[in-house]
């Protein structure tokens, strides 16, 4: 309840600090922060050598299973005797995939998650880069409104300030 009432409070003042900046004359924008994140080169860039990484674990991963397959089906023609001992090879198969299988989908995860924040950062830093340039006193996340006049939606000229900021960053190292 605590935390709803300090939500209330802070688009309380939000609201009454962007009214007294329209009255004063000062400018304020939103952006589209999902258009930006699908939008920006880096993300596609880090979505694509993100899902090349999945795709060549899957593989491996197929590989293991094919293996433990094909393991079972042996085991399915022996004796017992001849059970009893691949069952233990079975086994430790069955549980090299599973770690391999956690392991790489936990690697992923954690990458995709730092990939995340560092697109977030490079998005918050061209959007305050060009808010300070343009003369913009606040620049919101338009998904923090029900409405917003479009004449106020400055999501293409910070895309192409992220965008231009990226290319210089990946010219001089070559990526």
């Amino acid at each position: 309840m605590r935390k709803v009432l300090v939500a209330v409070i802070i688009t309380v003042f939000s609201f009454l600090s962007l009214g007294q900046a329209h009255a004063a004359g000062e400018k304020t924008g939103s952006v589209d922060v999902g258009k930006l994140f699908d939008e920006y080169e880096k993300t596609k860039e880090y979505s694509k050598g993100l899902e090349q990484k999945a795709s060549s674990y899957e593989k491996e991963r197929d590989v293991k299973i094919s293996e433990i397959k094909q393991l079972q089906d042996k085991l399915n023609l022996l004796t017992e005797a001849e059970k009893e001992k691949q069952q233990k090879d079975l086994e430790d198969k069955v549980k090299a995939a599973r770690d391999f299988t956690l392991t790489k989908e936990t690697g992923l995860k954690k990458e995709g998650d730092d990939r995340l924040k560092e697109v977030a950062k490079d998005i918050e830093e061209a959007t305050a880069q060009f808010a300070k340039k343009e003369g913009y006193i606040m620049i919101f996340n338009d998904r923090v409104f029900a409405y917003t006049n479009k004449a106020n939606d400055v999501t293409d000229k910070v895309l192409e300030m992220l965008q231009a900021n990226y290319k210089k960053v990946k010219a001089p190292s070559g990526k």
